[in-house]
């Protein structure tokens, strides 16, 4: 994913990790999915790859506040990316 533009397969790879074994995640994910993952960024998909190969309940924390985020996952990206995955969620740091 080195382009601002992702190729389909790159999109089907990401819609393809998106699926996951929690309903509030899989909701969630697909809600983000449709609205912003065409437009995200390089930094952006970077972060995103990131959180899909957390375990579905630390990443749902992660998203929802009920677990900070890591010092070493702190970046504009990170932050970015899970405002836009949870609006009304300020991502706070560890």
């Amino acid at each position: 994913m080195t382009d601002t533009i992702m190729t389909d397969t790159e999109k089907r790879r990401l819609s393809w990790r998106c699926r996951r074994g929690l309903l509030e995640l899989d909701i969630l994910l697909q809600r983000f999915a449709e609205q912003y993952l065409a437009d995200l960024n390089p930094e952006e998909l970077a972060a995103f790859d990131v959180l899909l190969d957390f375990p579905d309940n630390e990443f749902l924390d992660m998203v929802t506040g009920k677990a900070q985020l890591k010092k070493d996952l702190n970046s504009h990206a990170m932050q970015t990316l899970i405002f836009k995955l949870n609006p009304v969620y300020e991502p706070s740091i560890q």
